[in-house]
């Protein structure tokens, strides 16, 4: 394999839902589906790590059928950044890091707001359209637990950075994998499966990282 030139001074790689924004979107799009109270019980089961991430995926989004492709520009919308997420992200790609974002929700949805934040390192579910409407099923692979530790190593070699210099940042079961993988693991407003097995935890501001180890 070829030495990567030009090579990252380290990377971070942070899940999306309820870490790099607030909220959920698959919630977010049930909503528009009228099963929001049904999607978030079945979240908060995965989250908690009672349900295997790959059966709750397929179970909240078959809710979702029918829904009009219009519905993800009303969800676009709808995105907010966490407090201190957009300074992370200026703060660590200013000292020449990159930047990766793996999400167990939709590239429909990630891959323009991480272009937004100058991020082209993307890795999300595929919603399937057909007609123009949702079939409340995805495509391809699912992005789940263990392809989010998959993602962040591919990241790291397409960039030429060494796992012990990746910082990765998560809130769920889901992301225990990647956290363990990366060379040190962030536990952002976690659960406590989470923040348990974490090098360390963080609450309200994204960017309260910065002063953490990697980059303190």
């Amino acid at each position: 394999m070829h030495a990567v030139t030009n090579a990252a001074a380290g990377l971070l790689v942070m899940d999306v839902d309820s870490t790099l924004i607030t909220g959920e979107v698959i919630e977010m799009l049930a909503e528009h589906a009228g099963s929001a109270e049904l999607v978030t019980q079945i979240t908060e089961r995965a989250m908690r790590g009672e349900l295997d991430f790959a059966a709750s995926l397929h179970e909240r989004v078959a809710t979702l059928a029918g829904l009009p492709v219009s519905v993800l520009d009303d969800v676009r919308a709808q995105m907010r950044l966490s407090p201190g997420a957009r300074e992370l992200v200026a703060a660590v790609q200013e000292r020449g890091w990159a930047v990766g974002l793996v999400s167990g929700g939709f590239v429909e949805l990630v891959t323009p707001l991480a272009a937004s934040l100058g991020i082209s390192l993307v890795r999300a579910n595929r919603l399937e359209v057909g007609d123009g409407r949702l079939t409340g099923r995805v495509t391809g692979a699912v992005v789940d637990r263990a392809a989010k530790a998959v993602a962040l190593r591919d990241y790291a070699a397409s960039v030429g950075v060494d796992l012990a210099a990746t910082v990765a940042i998560g809130d769920g079961a889901n992301d225990l994998d990647m956290l363990a993988t990366a060379g040190f693991g962030i536990a952002y407003n976690a659960k406590p499966v989470v923040a348990q097995q974490a090098d360390a935890t963080i609450e309200g501001r994204l960017d309260a990282a910065l002063t953490l180890a990697p980059f303190a």
